[in-house]
């Protein structure tokens, strides 16, 4: 185990190198518009072939109070990322060297941004017990419209990863142009029952006002307005293309996450306790820079209470390993004829090491298709 130092904590905030590459782009247009999606996709997975991968793990008991290098980063982001976001709607819109192909380029690029760097910090925050950085990850949602996230990973995706109930879990053999519509539309509707599940819990009805759902839409509703009030029509456009690219970040590192696992199913509704096994691991150093360890998501699954520079990163023998970082390796999902060849025979070697008295993974495969109306 190694201790926390404020030096080890200036990679995690690699992410503020996208600001001065957005403004440039607006400024100058041309080619430049190019260089934020580059930054994020591009030299991210050139940096993890030159540096490799970081194995060493922080004590996990390491208290908070050595963590304010780190917490900082994701704190300070929704200010940052308002900021950007919300000057380039007004800029844009008005600025005649930039044609409509350089504008969809540019905020292309700040939805990388605030889905690859924005919703991640979100799930951050959103895992924290303080209000204020649960706010933040509220704020940073409401930015590209998926507000209702918070809700179906706390209350559905790490209660029931890597078994029927979630939707974000990718089924072996399903591309990822099959199991992005399938999330978008299942996703919202599993989030609203698990927030009405448990008012009901509390003898309230879905309607009640604690029911967070309406601080979303209104919180959605405010970011809309800002959009138009600042760009007119073109800036809500530019706004909602930014939410879409984002949202397509995110589901994209889902995809890649967990795909083809699943968890023994023990009868009676039950299955296994969530182990490092139940998600792709990735050692990668500077994409773990970028991503705040999300890559380290076995350790995150098995922990969730877990700030990102304690999570611990596992081996072969514990976590199945992916052989790119997730840029890379979201990259490849866009493509499934390759992706299976890359991934398939990984979780095949995964069934064998970790579940070989298993021979028949059919009802495996086909459990993971939608559940019937008002399971959670």
């Amino acid at each position: 185990m190694t201790r926390v130092r404020m030096t080890d904590a200036l990679p995690f905030w690699a992410s503020l190198g996208t600001v001065p590459l957005a403004v440039l782009g607006a400024l100058v247009g041309g080619w430049t518009v190019c260089l934020l999606p580059v930054y994020s996709w591009v030299l991210f997975s050139l940096l993890d072939a030159a540096l490799g991968m970081n194995r060493d793990n922080v004590d996990p008991t390491t208290p908070e109070s050595e963590l304010l290098w780190y917490r900082l980063i994701t704190l300070i982001w929704f200010p940052v990322q308002a900021g950007l976001l919300f000057w380039l709607i007004w800029y844009v819109p008005q600025a005649p060297h930039l044609d409509r192909a350089e504008r969809l380029v540019l905020f292309l690029g700040m939805g990388v941004a605030s889905g690859t760097i924005g919703i991640n910090y979100a799930h951050e925050l959103m895992h924290q017990k303080a209000a204020v950085e649960r706010w933040m990850g509220d704020l940073l949602l409401a930015m590209v419209l998926y507000s209702h996230f918070r809700s179906e990973h706390l209350r559905v995706h790490h209660l029931y990863v890597a078994t029927p109930r979630d939707a974000v879990t990718a089924r072996y053999n399903e591309g990822f142009h099959r199991f992005f519509p399938r999330v978008l539309w299942r996703c919202p509707q599993s989030a609203f029952r698990a927030e009405a599940a448990m008012l009901a819990r509390q003898g309230r009805p879905w309607w009640h006002r604690s029911n967070p759902v309406w601080r979303y839409g209104a919180l959605q509703a405010v970011m809309l307005a800002l959009a138009f009030g600042l760009g007119g029509w073109l800036g809500l456009g530019l706004f909602v293309w930014q939410a879409g690219v984002a949202v397509w970040q995110l589901e994209l590192v889902n995809y890649v996450e967990h795909y083809g696992l699943t968890r023994r199913y023990l009868g009676e509704g039950r299955y296994e306790h969530v182990l490092p096994r139940h998600s792709w691991n990735a050692a990668h150093k500077a994409s773990n820079w970028l991503l705040i360890n999300l890559q380290r998501h076995s350790d995150h699954h098995y922990k969730p209470d877990r700030r990102f520079p304690l999570l611990q990163t596992y081996d072969a023998r514990e976590a199945p390993q992916l052989p790119y970082g997730y840029p890379l390796m979201s990259a490849v999902a866009m493509i499934p004829p390759l992706w299976k060849r890359v991934m398939n025979r990984r979780v095949k070697a995964w069934r064998r090491q970790f579940y070989p008295d298993v021979t028949d993974w059919k009802p495996y495969n086909k459990a993971l298709n939608p559940l019937p109306k008002g399971a959670p």
